[in-house]
């Protein structure tokens, strides 16, 4: 690896530990170099907390003066929560600046550079940009959509089933695979399901992880809005809970979650929850990815909507059969080949005794 990529490979692993809790912020870390000797690192850890640099920048202090420093994504160059960190860059002295991604916000994007390269710094982009821009890829698709990034989450057998035919579903795959799936609702802003997940089988829907987690919005699409007030999506207390619903909802059936302030009902204009509004509305409120754990109703939705951008399946080494069994996507189904959309296999990994396979629509790759 040349001495550019080492150190951006350094910023990079910084910033994969923070992804998950800057939303919806971008994943950014930042080192400083002087005399091939690092002297500042820093990441941005959450909204409204200053960005990379002005960390890296505050360790590296007056070592600053005549460095190098190395950016995950190009430093901001407008006023938002925080003051722009290009100017930061140059205030501090710096005289090379590397970066790996470019920044898809029209409010930044190409400006920090010009501003830097003006004051005389030496800017150089896409060093290990393809590592960089994976880090980022919900945030580029939300600022670029003003919809969440979407990925559909199953566990399946070897032959395609997510549950016996009498609906037994618990469990397919071994505890690693499991707990790799709660790492994305760690990364992720919220989590869906459809009622009848909730009705069957009565999800918490909050990471459990070693050491805590982040615990993502869970949405629900409940049309009729019959989900119990005992489920736990109610009763727990650890994150908010949406529940969208159709316009016959009446308004003294939403009064009956008053008592549960974590609680809100979005009532919609159309007779059943349609994905776009629910998209559009996430998005509105600053949302940047979203995790499908619904059953195949739900997915068939998104799937027909041309809404899923990712797909994380894992895959346990087990036979279940049955016609009536349960598959990852069903409902009505996409009638011709020419609509689907084209995904490509990102990776593959075993888990335990379970195979994890990721893939990415081709035009979010």
């Amino acid at each position: 690896m040349q001495r550019d990529e080492r150190y951006m490979s350094m910023a990079i692993q910084m910033a994969k530990e923070t992804v998950g809790q800057t939303s919806p912020n971008p994943s950014v870390a930042a080192v400083v170099v002087k005399n091939n000797q690092v002297v500042g690192l820093g990441v941005h850890v959450k909204p409204g907390e200053p960005h990379a640099e002005v960390h890296a920048l505050r360790m590296a202090g007056e070592k600053a003066q005549g460095a190098e420093i190395f950016v995950t994504l190009e430093p901001c160059s407008h006023f938002g929560q925080t003051p722009p960190c290009a100017q930061a860059v140059i205030d501090a002295g710096i005289k090379r600046v590397i970066i790996a991604s470019h920044d898809p916000n029209p409010k930044v994007s190409g400006r920090g550079i010009k501003m830097m390269e003006k004051a005389g710094l030496t800017v150089e982009t896409e060093v290990l940009i393809d590592e960089a821009d994976e880090l980022n890829r919900a945030f580029f698709h939300f600022i670029k959509t003003k919809q969440p990034y979407v990925r559909l989450k199953s566990a399946m057998s070897l032959d395609g089933k997510i549950a016996t035919t009498t609906g037994e579903s618990q469990w397919i795959t071994g505890e690693t695979a499991r707990q790799d799936g709660h790492s994305y609702r760690h990364r992720s802003a919220a989590i869906l399901v459809g009622i009848n997940t909730v009705l069957m089988d009565n999800p918490k829907l909050t990471t459990r992880i070693a050491g805590g987690g982040n615990n993502p919005v869970r949405v629900v699409l409940d049309t009729h809005l019959r989900t119990p007030s005992d489920s736990q999506v109610i009763q727990d207390r650890e994150a908010p809970t949406w529940i969208f619903t159709g316009d016959s909802v009446e308004g003294d059936e939403v009064t009956h979650f008053q008592d549960f302030p974590h609680v809100k009902v979005i009532k919609l204009e159309t007779e059943n929850v349609q994905v776009e509004a629910v998209l559009d509305y996430l998005g509105e409120q600053k949302l940047t990815s979203l995790l499908i754990e619904g059953g195949g109703t739900i997915a068939d939705a998104f799937v027909r909507a041309g809404k899923v951008n990712e797909t994380i399946t894992y895959i346990a080494p087990k036979l279940i059969g049955g016609r009536q069994a349960l598959t990852p996507v069903a409902g009505e189904g996409i009638s011709s080949l020419a609509q689907l959309d084209a995904f490509k296999f990102l990776s593959s990994e075993q888990l335990g005794v379970d195979i994890k396979v990721v893939s990415v629509r081709e035009e979010d790759s």
